[in-house]
């Protein structure tokens, strides 16, 4: 029976591990590949901006602070009083909540935002990707590479995001938006006895829900780090190829 067990183990690591794979590896609707950070200019700055999902004209507020050059911009719908009554209810996430607590601030009566510095570590390099939306999920990765020798304080804190892309203009927004639709929170503490020669990595690779009311063909991945202290170091945004690169 034990033998059993463990092969039924074995068999459902083989499944998921290969399901995985798949989400990431098969070339996506007209022939476009892997979608990554590869090639990317890095963030210099991270605006997050956070909307009661109470407030049914937040959305449309003229006043709402666009992304300048360099900045990545995340828009966060919090669960507000109304639960599934609110005119936002439908984009809302709990995730938004435990961002708002990370950043130690308090969720808004009706909109905040919040700019924050990405202080680069030299040589280091975050990549995140994903692949094809398949069966309500989608295959995404966030990877984390030190150079030999990197002292860093951990534990670290790796937040990888799946975001729908929103034009400006869409239900009356007047920015561009990157609507939170999942969020993985992986903490990666130190190895042990690595010498001073030997480059330090992270990975996260995970099947992510996509959210009912998603359109896939806007789906993103950002990520971003933060060191033990909170401090945001660096950050990362896929694009996907265009058909002109096939």
């Amino acid at each position: 029976m034990t033998t059993s067990h463990l092969t039924d183990q074995a068999w459902f690591r083989v499944w998921r591990h290969g399901w995985l794979a798949l989400l990431l590896a098969v070339p996506l609707a007209h022939g476009q590949s892997l979608c990554s950070s590869d090639d990317q200019a890095a963030p210099k700055m991270l605006l997050e901006r956070f909307v009661n999902a109470d407030c049914d004209t937040c959305w449309r507020d003229p006043a709402t602070p666009a992304a300048v050059s360099g900045t990545l911009a995340l828009d966060w719908i919090v669960p507000g009083s109304q639960g599934e009554d609110a005119p936002l209810a439908a984009a809302a996430r709990r995730d938004a909540h435990l961002r708002l607590e990370a950043l130690q601030r308090l969720r808004p009566d009706r909109q905040d935002s919040l700019t924050s510095r990405v202080v680069a570590w030299p040589d280091a390099r975050l990549r995140v990707a994903h692949g094809i939306a398949f069966g309500g999920y989608v295959g995404a990765s966030i990877e984390l590479r030190l150079p030999p020798g990197r002292k860093v304080s951990y534990p670290l804190q790796a937040w990888l995001a799946l975001v729908e892309t929103l034009p400006a203009g869409l239900e009356g927004s007047v920015v561009a938006r990157n609507l939170v639709r999942n969020v993985l929170q992986p903490t990666w503490n130190g190895h042990e006895s690595l010498s001073n020669s030997e480059q330090i990595s992270f990975r996260e690779f995970r099947a992510m829900n996509i959210p009912e009311g998603a359109q896939t063909t806007r789906l993103q991945v950002v990520g971003w780090l933060q060191d033990a202290s909170g401090q945001l170091v660096m950050a990362a945004e896929s694009a996907c190829p265009s058909e002109q690169d096939d």
